[in-house]
């Protein structure tokens, strides 16, 4: 009677261990589950110095988790309180607990796409990096644009790192320094440099002029194939101590291009002013592309020294001075 008591309890016991084993097994897998079906997405922030709690708390607030104890409790085993990273991510509640803690942890964040386009210069640069979060204003990266020790260690002679950042599509994820941002564009330049440049030796001045010439053709030229054109132009004139003459130049001197320059744009007083200077001006006024690179260093070979806008875009191109306003009547109609 007695051993039968005493197997019926042992059944009993072993079916209640059972079911709370299940159980809570059930809500483990409960706790550790996608709090939704992946609908709701959020740009998670781990700020600089948050904890696990902090953090576990912030993900059950904003539906990301089930259970803000369960998930600090996760991290704590699998030893990852310690090793969540600054910064933001792009997280969902279609996600587990495990998946999100190995985002934090291996601090797989958010990245911006960063667009330069050919052609722009540093003010532009900054203008565009204080709207996307990176400076506070354009005055903050003309001051990391100018930073000595940064000119010295890429070898710019010139005040500034105009003419320098090669301009492409950068990522990088919130918050990113704008001094590393730069460093991006500098070592990109020097990397394409090497490989427009080739064997080719140059000294460093005229390397530099050749960039000069380069931001000038960029901002000139509007189709691709007439950059190498173009840079024959500014070559020729210069051969023959002729005035550059180019509006891109004038536009530089505005804080912002316009669509049309004025007779009193051409009388702005300054280096950079081409139309009353000789020479090169003294630094570069934009940030060109590898095109424009190429066309500086490698010239189509002509006699031109004008060129005119025509309405669909290209440049008409003359060798002498009657034939360049016999096409400006014909263009512009004067």
């Amino acid at each position: 009677m007695g051993s039968a008591r005493m197997k019926k309890m042992l059944i009993l016991a072993l079916a209640v261990g059972g079911a709370l084993l299940l159980g809570g097994f059930a809500l483990v897998q409960w706790r550790g589950a996608a709090a939704g079906d992946g609908t709701h997405r959020v740009e998670f922030e781990v700020a600089a110095g948050a904890g696990a709690l902090s953090v576990s708390r912030a993900l059950k607030d904003q539906g990301l988790v089930r259970d803000a104890d369960w998930f600090r409790t996760y991290l704590r085993l699998r030893g990852l309180s310690g090793k969540l990273k600054t910064g933001v991510y792009e997280l969902n509640d279609g996600m587990s607990v495990g998946q999100i803690a190995a985002i934090l942890s291996e601090g797989r964040v958010r990245l911006i796409a960063l667009t330069i386009p050919e052609g722009w210069n540093n003010r532009q640069i900054g203008d565009y990096l204080a709207e996307k979060g990176f400076v506070r204003d354009r005055a903050e990266f003309l001051r990391i644009a100018s930073d000595p020790d940064t000119l010295r260690r890429y070898g710019i002679s010139d005040a500034s790192t105009e003419g320098y950042l090669f301009p492409e599509t950068y990522m990088a994820p919130p918050g990113y320094p704008a001094a590393k941002l730069q460093e991006l564009m500098l070592k990109r330049y020097q990397q394409v440099l090497k490989e427009v440049v080739g064997d080719r030796q140059y000294s460093p001045v005229e390397l530099r002029e050749r960039v000069i010439l380069a931001s000038i053709v960029e901002r000139e030229a509007v189709r691709p194939e007439e950059r190498p054109m173009m840079s024959q132009v500014f070559l020729n004139r210069l051969h023959k101590r002729m005035r550059l003459e180019s509006c891109a130049t004038i536009q530089y001197l505005l804080d912002r291009p316009r669509a049309k320059l004025y007779d009193k744009d051409l009388q702005i007083v300054s280096p950079y002013n081409t139309y009353r200077n000789a020479g090169l001006p003294p630094g570069p006024i934009s940030n060109p592309g590898r095109a424009a690179i190429e066309a500086a260093f490698a010239p189509a070979q002509s006699e031109f020294l004008y060129f005119v806008l025509k309405p669909d875009g290209s440049h008409h191109f003359s060798a002498t001075y009657s034939e360049h306003l016999e096409a400006k009547r014909r263009y512009l109609g004067g």
